[in-house]
């Protein structure tokens, strides 16, 4: 039976929560479409933030992360309201998913099976232990890659916020920007700057319930030598895009690697590597834009059908 007539049968409309972030507000264009969509299914959706003290997320059937773009810099506070959350109610995308995709250590892991751009980790002290010396560091990465440019951005980012990129020979640069992540408590990222980006863009591919949906063209978000983004997101240069043959068969390798399952969101950012094989910037299983707007009629339809079809 369809989900609707389903509900409607009960006489029941399923609560849906659209998990956001006050400084999201009026941001996040999937949330109206989702909103729409939702009510035509039947289903009562709200928008609410993560962090309201006074939501009350047992009476919610499903709470759907959607736009929790300001939990970067406080990650803990975050999963503890996950951990919370996924206790009264039906969290989306799950818990475990939520606590490996929302740092990026996750690349390390991929990138023993999958195409990744290459990434060196730096961290920050912990338990005691000092951080790595970044001056170190940063010569061990460029030994390592004959980059003309490279990026540095927290490892629990969103938005490219904190995210610049740097010509190889601006080590003090470099080095400040390091140093100060670190003495923030905040692990750091070191990847080569591919070139191919300015020309090509990212090609951002979707899936819905574990398939295929739609894609994106995401034009260079880094300008060189500019200070990161004082917004919650860079600046976005958006437009529909057809995956090609390559891109698509990378983007469905990296879902067949994932130890979740079907889930009911993801989004796949490829790169094209200076060879032009595309390779893997950022899995985005937690809070990622979904780009209905540029979607195929009848997209966010299905999404929502595969939402409240694992609904509590």
């Amino acid at each position: 039976m369809a989900v609707e007539s389903r509900y409607r049968n009960a006489r029941v409309k399923p609560a849906v929560a659209l998990v956001s972030a006050r400084a999201a507000r009026g941001l996040d264009e999937d949330l109206p479409i989702l909103v729409a969509a939702f009510t035509a299914a039947g289903a009562q959706a709200e928008i609410a933030d993560w962090d309201d003290p006074n939501a009350d997320w047992a009476r919610f059937d499903l709470a759907l992360l959607r736009s929790a773009w300001d939990y970067a810099e406080r990650r803990s506070e975050f999963l503890a309201w996950a951990e919370r959350t996924a206790a009264l109610t039906t969290l989306i995308n799950p818990l475990p998913v939520v606590r490996w995709n929302s740092d990026k250590h996750y690349l390390h892991t991929l990138a023993a099976a999958l195409p990744v751009v290459p990434t060196a980790f730096v961290e920050a002290g912990s338990h005691g232990q000092p951080p790595v010396d970044p001056a170190a560091a940063l010569a061990e990465f460029l030994a390592r890659h004959a980059c003309a440019e490279l990026v540095v951005k927290p490892s629990v980012g969103a938005g490219s916020r904190d995210t610049r990129r740097h010509a190889r020979s601006a080590t003090a640069e470099i080095l400040a920007h390091l140093q100060a992540l670190l003495a923030a408590g905040r692990g750091v990222m070191l990847q080569p700057y591919l070139e191919g980006v300015d020309r090509d863009g990212e090609t951002a591919l979707m899936f819905i319930d574990g398939r295929f949906s739609h894609a994106i063209r995401k034009g260079p978000l880094l300008p060189p030598g500019a200070p990161a983004t004082a917004g919650l997101f860079a600046p976005e240069d958006i437009s529909a895009r057809s995956p090609d043959a390559d891109e698509l068969a990378a983007a469905e390798r990296v879902m067949a690697h994932l130890p979740f399952g079907a889930l009911l969101y993801a989004r796949v950012d490829l790169i094209r590597d200076a060879a032009g094989a595309p390779c893997l910037l950022e899995l985005e299983l937690t809070e990622p834009s979904l780009f209905f707007a540029y979607a195929p009629p009848g997209s966010a339809e299905r999404f929502v059908t595969a939402a409240l079809n694992r609904s509590s």
